[in-house]
């Protein structure tokens, strides 16, 4: 597992995910620390201009959204489970829940909250990645306020869950559900001004959030850039599993092109090297690093077959 590495930053909340599940698989995993806004010369060469974080890398393998990366630690490492069997249909519901509908009023209120303490240019910067207008310091506060009346009854709705001393969302161990809601709550206290009072109405919910923080982070060692580029240079992808595409799906070895389903606008190209109907995943040939498969999700990503002459 040591040739695991995870492209982040400290301060993103979806990377939290990320790291909380290696530390819950008891993983060793290598870090690098990517700038928040763009450029990232260190990991459009690997991704292809794919530009969220976090993304796995293992070699010239790259994994996308951590919907994914909890897919591939859990084929990797499937005890303790992310998926304990019972929950796997309703988790997946409070995950398409919390990181669509719960994560996007609350990153609104706490970067309003947080309007002079953002990092120069985070803005902007969030503003260019979903084809929006800049918006000004005055317009970010007042999302802030809009926004907290949105994130208050959807933490009640958590604080329910909880209401009968369960010490997880559904049941006695964690579950994909319960990354995917602490994250977001976790957000309450990941920037300079804390927001967590939000939580003291819900003394459960704060244990809770608790014993989510308590799982760790495994054994994290920082790299530079350099050192990601140059393992995946050396490397192949990985062969790829076989596939089994749907009724309508590009076949292995069309080209298409992918990119996230919301208002993103980048696209990645490739060579489907797997499909199935969680995953579709890309080959592609970088100047940088040679040949790497890309991976992605298929909820939450919008695909197209392409011709060669596009």
């Amino acid at each position: 597992m040591s040739g695991l590495i995870l492209h982040h930053y400290d301060f993103s909340n979806f990377a939290e995910k990320a790291r909380l599940m290696l530390g819950f698989k008891k993983l060793a995993w290598r870090g690098v620390e990517i700038p928040p806004i763009a450029p990232k010369p260190d990991l459009a060469p690997l991704t292809g201009g794919y530009r969220r974080t976090p993304v796995l890398q293992d070699g010239a393998d790259v994994w996308c959204d951590t919907n994914l990366i909890a897919r591939e630690l859990e084929r990797r490492v499937p005890q303790p489970s992310l998926f304990p069997p019972g929950t796997v249909g309703a988790a997946e519901i409070i995950v398409r829940w919390a990181e669509q509908q719960f994560m996007r009023p609350m990153a609104l209120f706490v970067s309003g909250i947080n309007a002079d303490h953002m990092p120069a240019g985070l803005h902007e910067d969030r503003a260019k990645l979903h084809g929006l207008p800049v918006p000004s310091v005055d317009a970010v506060r007042a999302a802030g306020a809009r926004n907290r009346l949105l994130v208050r009854p959807q933490l009640a709705w958590l604080a329910d869950m909880l209401k009968d001393g369960r010490p997880y969302l559904l049941g006695d161990a964690p579950c994909i559900a319960d990354f995917a809601a602490y994250h977001v709550v976790w957000f309450l206290r990941g920037r300079k001004i804390d927001c967590s009072t939000e939580l003291d109405p819900y003394p459960k919910l704060i244990a809770w959030r608790d014993r989510m923080a308590a799982i760790g982070h495994g054994t994290r060692t920082d790299i530079a850039g350099g050192v990601a580029l140059a393992e995946a240079r050396a490397a192949s992808p990985a062969r790829p599993l076989p596939s089994d595409p749907q009724e309508g799906d590009p076949r292995p070895g069309d080209l298409a092109r992918v990119r996230a389903s919301d208002n993103a606008k980048d696209w990645i190209g490739g060579v489907v090297s797997f499909i199935d109907a969680n995953e579709v995943a890309l080959l592609r040939n970088d100047p940088v690093v040679g040949e790497v498969t890309v991976h992605f999700p298929r909820l939450g990503y919008d695909w197209r077959k392409v011709s060669a002459s596009s």
